[in-house]
């Protein structure tokens, strides 16, 4: 078995697959795992993505969780260890990209590291340390309304200082169009300056490309799945098509959302007015122990139409409605409700006989993964940028799954999915 080039910690379920189909695009063999493994490395591959759960649990348990995972990755003998979060760079003042990053620094012996979450492919670009989404800064792009997450400021430097102990710098847009040997000039420069943390503007693949040399070597990488373009050919590895081969697909097709994004909530409304079958799943039918009672109307609805196609069960909402709902259940209450529920809904879906399965939204990707007792995927081919089509080996004979981020996708999103798969 090859030495494992790259060991990837993931904050959530749909990040990790985004991040692994970046490196299966740019040729290297990936495997993702549901959680921290508890045997040892099976497959010769040249990347590992430890798919976490940890974007939005306390502080102490991301870190706990990220040290775990760590430490399993060195011990398959990683080279690298790139810490992975999401593009629109979710988060509060407390964490937890600030605090899980120190943690790792601290396990790894290093003293600086890069923070970029830019992925100009899906519109994510840093300029002079400001994340924007599309043309727009992020806090003016709806996430500000994110009901875990509400991103209220686009300056990934002051973002950043409050949820670290090391002082966050800057490698500026011009330093990066130099190239290599300009970047590493600018990081010894802050290191000497005493900067544990630079923020890297990108504003293209371009970017992304000229940077990743200059990261060749460095003990740890923190980013979006951007970055993970220009990682691979510090490995020697360059693009090939058998690295994102699956095995044929067959079965029912459904899709899961939970995600309250904008993006989703267009692609909801894309798939509705195609005229394919839909239902709506609201919170508020979940309290007081309904929630078993919910998922079996949603299950008896779907059974006799998923012969005749994919059908969509969600409970995307405007932020409005979101907010209301939190204020009756509490934010976190209101979370976990709709995530049992919709976990409980694709276990049932699959028991029907679905076998390509479309799930929107990080939180419940992660709910759905795991009532599915899925422990690893394997990374095929991409339908839109940051989201691949995946496969599980399961009892019986496997399961296509995608894991879309919420705020990724075309409108047409839940619709072409199913064709990207032949």
């Amino acid at each position: 078995m090859s030495a494992l080039k790259l060991g990837c910690i993931a904050d959530d379920f749909t990040g990790a697959t985004d991040l692994a189909n970046n490196l299966v695009r740019s040729g290297m063999r990936v495997v993702q795992t549901i959680g921290v493994p508890t045997a040892p490395l099976a497959s010769d591959v040249d990347a590992v993505v430890v798919a976490l759960k940890s974007r939005t649990i306390p502080a102490a348990e991301a870190i706990a969780q990220s040290l775990d995972a760590l430490k399993w990755l060195q011990a398959q003998g990683a080279q690298q260890i790139y810490f992975k979060y999401c593009s629109t760079f979710d988060s509060t003042p407390e964490g937890n990209i600030g605090p899980v990053t120190e943690a790792l620094m601290d396990a790894l012996g290093c003293d600086f590291t890069i923070a970029t979450p830019a992925f100009p492919d899906n519109g994510r670009t840093v300029f002079k340390g400001y994340l924007f989404a599309g043309n727009v800064l992020l806090n003016e792009s709806g996430m500000q309304n994110h009901p875990l997450t509400p991103m209220t400021d686009a300056n990934l430097v002051r973002v950043m200082q409050a949820q670290t102990k090391r002082k966050v710098g800057l490698i500026d847009y011009k330093t990066v169009a130099q190239g290599e040997a300009a970047v590493r000039e600018r990081i010894t420069a802050l290191r000497t300056e005493g900067v544990g943390v630079a923020v890297v503007d990108a504003t293209s693949n371009a970017d992304l490309h000229l940077l990743g040399p200059a990261l060749k070597g460095m003990p740890l990488v923190t980013a979006g799945s951007g970055v993970a373009i220009g990682l691979p050919a510090n490995f020697g590895l360059q693009p090939s098509v058998q690295a994102s081969q699956l095995p044929v697909a067959s079965g029912l097709q459904a899709v899961v959302s939970g995600s309250c994004s904008v993006a989703t909530n267009a692609q909801v409304a894309h798939f509705k007015a195609s005229g394919r079958p839909a239902m709506a799943i609201a919170p508020a039918s979940l309290m007081h122990g309904q929630s078993d009672t919910v998922v079996q109307q949603v299950l008896a609805w779907a059974a006799p139409l998923l012969n005749d196609g994919p059908v969509l069960v969600y409970s995307t909402a405007e932020p409005d409605a979101v907010k209301a709902v939190q204020a009756q259940l509490g934010v976190a209450e209101a979370g976990a409700l709709v995530e049992h529920a919709l976990a409980a809904v694709a276990r049932g879906l699959v028991g029907l006989g679905v076998r390509q399965l479309v799930v929107a939204g990080g939180e419940t990707s992660g709910a759905c993964v795991q009532a599915l007792g899925i422990a690893q995927l394997q990374i095929g081919p991409q339908i839109d940028p940051g989201v691949p089509w995946c496969h599980a080996p399961t009892d019986s004979g496997g399961l296509h799954i995608t894991l879309k981020s919420g705020n990724f996708g075309t409108e047409d999103f839940f619709s072409k999915a199913f064709g990207a798969l032949g």
